[in-house]
């Protein structure tokens, strides 16, 4: 029995311009397992953000099978891909991407307001989410009265709200000081001792050095995935 939360096999993502095809990911096999804190690096176009959104279901592959948690995506239908982001995966974003004009706890309320869970659990979970990452001083603060760091943790509060089995974060260091991206980073070494997969994209590699696993991808193929400093080379030429 796997342990795999996220299976991928011979993915590709190919966008087609009149008679041109532009081939963003090539022959992707890949598999996370439950439990794991994933870092994906790559230079600019090389497919990492691509990858990410397939990861999250927010875009399908062109070829090619992923499951998550044994559900094949690419079978699903648009209402079905939206329960599942919902329920599975929560979303960090190098920008945060919360509502400027409202407060902390209601930022946080959001996803739970648009599942439909009572009023008087949203506020509870949403303030024991915002404890949880160090902000229960800020509960009432609009983004503009916050640090970058404090927001980004504002936003992973909110991605929390469903207790999802996976985070995904697209560079979330990316707009914060580097003591806070310690801070953030410690909140995501936390969150993956208690059982959380995390799968993280950056471009710094000191952020990535936090990951227990660390994939390259350069020209939309996986080139190295290993363990901390030690990488382990894949060469599928050979």
């Amino acid at each position: 029995m796997t342990n795999s939360i996220i299976q991928i096999s011979h993915l590709f993502k190919i966008y087609k311009t009149d008679d041109v095809e532009n081939i963003v990911l090539s022959d992707i096999s890949l598999n996370i397992d439950k439990g794991e804190f994933v870092a994906i690096m790559g230079p600019s176009g090389s497919g990492k953000s691509t990858l990410m959104h397939i990861l999250g279901a927010l875009d399908l592959p062109t070829k090619g099978t992923y499951l998550l948690d044994g559900q094949d995506v690419g079978r699903l239908t648009d209402d079905q891909l939206a329960d599942i982001r919902n329920r599975k995966i929560g979303f960090i974003f190098q920008a945060y991407n919360l509502l400027p004009r409202t407060s902390a706890i209601d930022n946080v309320v959001v996803p739970m307001d648009y599942a439909g869970v009572p009023d008087s659990e949203q506020f509870s979970k949403a303030k024991e989410l915002l404890e949880l990452v160090g902000l229960s001083d800020r509960l009432n603060y609009p983004p503009n009265k916050l640090s970058g760091g404090q927001q980004q943790r504002v936003a992973i509060a909110r991605s929390l709200s469903m207790n999802p089995t996976i985070l995904l974060a697209d560079e979330p260091t990316g707009n914060i000081a580097s003591v806070q991206a310690e801070e953030v980073m410690d909140i995501f070494q936390k969150l993956n001792k208690d059982g959380r997969t995390i799968i993280m994209i950056t471009h710094e590699p000191d952020i990535a050095e936090h990951a227990k696993r660390i994939i390259h991808i350069r020209d939309g193929k996986i080139v190295n995935d290993g363990n901390g400093h030690k990488q382990r080379l894949i060469n599928k030429n050979k």
